[in-house]
């Protein structure tokens, strides 16, 4: 009786067991490649864990493939290899990259569509959802990571030089006055900047509303040419290559390299990304603020409105149909307002609807943390113009590469702004040529 019952039991477990795997393998996979790491890429993997944990049907499954250039990349190569992820994250100069690569994408608003999940466009910033969606307005991608530029101040530094921490900084004229009292202190590194190109040309030319290209920056047509070596943009890289050779502005590279000096309490002024807000909090050993981007008083019309930079999450084609409704409830889930506000408090990074900027504002983030909406009232100043909607040029991954070498000749006094600047119109123009050529 007892060797029955025994087996009886065992049968069970084998039962239960079997049961146990069955429904872990009915689980659909969503394969999703992206760039971030660090505490970005933490905080990614919680949001995923959160979504696995919160239904039976699908798991996601997040692989970090290098920076933005190389995940887009590795994107495209796969997909040639028929091998490609669901969703792949790129960044915002990769938008019309995306957009001409027919058979490659499937637009976000029929994934959503067919997903049967609710989808309301025009749920999302107005700023942010313009960036992503069709000339028809039809999102293509879904905004993820959306940040824009600001300036980052450390006030200790600016008292040790005798400077008022909570003095104007609102433009560059002011922060130039601060920077040689800063230099005349002692201090070593008054400004250094992350990517320099996206804040110190792309936003130069939105936060002024003189165009960075023609045919409002891209977005009514491929035709488009370079156009920021006008006045506005020679006069600050200029300055800029000025403050380079007086030991004001500290050249550290073309991307986020400079995050360290200042977040080590070495630097007092610091343009980065809104985003750069979780690294600072967290490295800080210093009292910091952050301020607005910097304008130049002269330009009428200025301060306009800042650009995104950041990414979005692209659905690729040559997948199941039940793999793209779990690619719909997954960015929907991505979406909803708890999810987003807390991404945005933790990072920096815009929140994408408004619904997750009111819960945020309800909450009385903003008035514990002073300075984390700037980017949001910055972003939303005045209604975006055709030079301040962003951009959407071909090949601008290339492009920006260009950009950064005729800005490292400045910075090293080998050229003026305006032979720079012409060079890197010039260079850039070829590669549009080629970009339209290949996608009419």
């Amino acid at each position: 009786m007892k060797k029955c019952i025994k087996k009886i039991a065992f049968a069970g477990i084998i039962t239960l067991s079997s049961l146990a795997t069955s429904d872990a393998f009915a689980k659909t996979e969503i394969q999703w490649w992206h760039n971030f790491t660090g505490r970005l890429g933490e905080l990614l993997n919680e949001q995923v864990d959160k979504f696995n944990n919160s239904q039976a049907d699908y798991t996601v499954v997040p692989t970090h493939k290098g920076n933005y250039s190389e995940t887009l990349n590795a994107g495209i190569a796969a997909f040639r290899a028929k091998e490609q992820p669901h969703i792949l994250v790129v960044f915002e100069v990769g938008t019309a990259t995306m957009m001409s690569a027919k058979g490659a994408i499937k637009p976000v608003y029929e994934v959503m569509a067919e997903s049967g999940v609710e989808f309301n466009p025009d749920a999302y910033l107005a700023p942010v959802k313009g960036y992503y969606t069709s000339p028809e307005g039809k999102m293509l991608s879904l905004p993820y990571n959306s940040s824009t530029p600001v300036l980052y101040v450390n006030k200790d530094v600016l008292k040790t030089a005798g400077l008022e921490p909570d003095m104007d900084l609102s433009t560059w004229e002011q922060v130039d006055e601060a920077m040689t009292k800063l230099l005349a202190s002692g201090n070593t590194c008054p400004l250094v900047t992350a990517w320099q190109s996206w804040v110190h040309l792309e936003n130069l030319s939105a936060y002024h509303n003189v165009p960075f290209a023609t045919k409002e920056n891209g977005f009514t047509s491929l035709d488009t040419s370079l156009a920021f070596n006008g006045p506005t943009q020679v006069k600050h890289i200029q300055k800029m290559g000025d403050w380079a050779k007086e030991g004001k502005f500290i050249y550290t590279g073309r991307r986020n390299e400079g995050g360290a000096n200042f977040r080590a309490g070495e630097c007092a002024f610091f343009t980065e990304s809104s985003a750069g807000y979780a690294g600072v909090k967290k490295e800080a050993k210093f009292d910091f603020e952050i301020r607005p981007l910097p304008y130049w008083s002269d330009v009428e019309g200025a301060p306009q409105n800042t650009i995104i930079g950041g990414a979005s999450l692209w659905a690729m084609t040559g997948h199941e149909t039940e793999e793209y409704k779990g690619v719909g409830q997954f960015l929907s889930f991505l979406s909803t307002p708890e999810i987003q506000s807390q991404w945005h408090k933790d990072t920096g990074y815009l929140p994408i609807t408004t619904a997750a900027y009111d819960l945020t504002k309800a909450e009385g983030f903003y008035e514990k943390n002073p300075g984390t909406d700037i980017a949001i009232l910055q972003m939303t100043n005045k209604a975006p113009t055709g030079n301040s909607k962003g951009l959407r040029l071909g090949s601008f991954d290339q492009i920006r590469g260009l950009i950064d070498e005729e800005l490292e000749a400045v910075w090293s006094g080998d050229k003026k702004a305006q032979e720079a600047l012409d060079s890197a119109v010039e260079r850039g123009n070829k590669l549009l040529r080629r970009f339209e050529t290949a996608n009419k």
